[in-house]
């Protein structure tokens, strides 16, 4: 059997007490062995305080430059929020702006920094580091995190590589132009977070099934692992509907496949080592 490494991730940690039961209870009875922080979302408090009783739970940043608050006053990123406070929800207009407006950088700048800061005061070590929405694929962004990431020792990060030929032995599913994109996108990330000495995992997998990681979907995953280092991530809470949670996003269904017997199974063959980004990436 192919040897494989395997770190199974909980994103959005601190978005709401719900998604923080989850990961503690994914982390105690399944197969979760990560999650990121929002370290600015409602319920990060509370995130950190579980995380502290998990030391086999390995936790990184969840940076928020989509779709969320900033930790910064409104005031210092005014060019990158709209006027209830809150990032811009548009990503391509946003992503233009942060491109060639040099003000709205200086204040992205200031706002990786201030999340990574939030992180370290956690006093949790800096595991990893990925982007809501995969705002990173974005390249300001992704250098902003290398140039900001280096003064906090950042030394794991997430390009989202996800192999379509994986996921069809185990479901067959749509392809097309925009995954392909997507993918060409992320494999730069990954090769210029590489050149800086940030690891990144082979492959990635839980876009074509965000929401919606069932057990099946796990197991075969897990069950049919490619070589090298990969991670499976998720979004698993206790309810299906919390404030701020997705639309059709079947929360509870992924916690369940987390803990799932036949999962917990399949990831316990020998030839399967799991763990953190520090643990087995670096």
């Amino acid at each position: 059997m192919t040897a494989s490494r395997l770190i199974v991730t909980a994103d959005d940690f601190g978005a709401d007490v719900a998604v923080n039961e989850a990961v503690e209870i994914g982390s105690r009875q399944g197969v979760l062995t990560a999650a990121s922080l929002m370290v600015g979302a409602p319920a990060a408090a509370d995130a950190v305080t579980r995380a502290r009783r998990l030391p086999g739970l390995a936790v990184g940043l969840h940076l928020v430059l989509v779709e969320g608050r900033p930790i910064l006053p409104a005031a210092q990123v005014s060019h990158l929020v709209g006027r209830d406070g809150r990032f811009r929800t548009d990503m391509a207009a946003a992503g233009a702006t942060m491109f060639f407006d040099p003000r709205a950088r200086r204040q992205l700048a200031a706002e990786i920094a201030a999340q990574f800061t939030a992180f370290t005061a956690t006093g949790l070590r800096l595991d990893h580091v990925n982007t809501h929405k995969h705002f990173h694929l974005h390249p300001t962004i992704a250098g902003l995190i290398l140039k900001v990431g280096a003064r906090f020792g950042l030394k794991a990060a997430r390009a989202p590589v996800e192999p379509a030929a994986t996921l069809d032995r185990i479901e067959p599913g749509p392809g097309g132009g925009g995954a392909t994109m997507f993918n060409l996108m992320a494999r730069s990330v990954r090769a210029r977070f590489r050149r800086a000495g940030v690891a990144t995992p082979d492959q990635v997998f839980g876009l074509r099934w965000s929401g919606a990681m069932t057990t099946p979907r796990l197991r075969g995953l897990i069950e049919t692992l490619p070589p090298g280092l990969t991670e499976i991530y998720l979004h698993p809470a206790t309810v299906d509907r919390y404030p701020g949670s997705a639309s059709g996003y079947r929360y509870a269904e992924e916690l369940a496949a987390l803990i799932a017997s036949e999962v917990v199974l399949a990831a316990s063959r020998p030839n399967i080592t799991t763990g953190g980004f520090l643990d087995l990436a670096t």
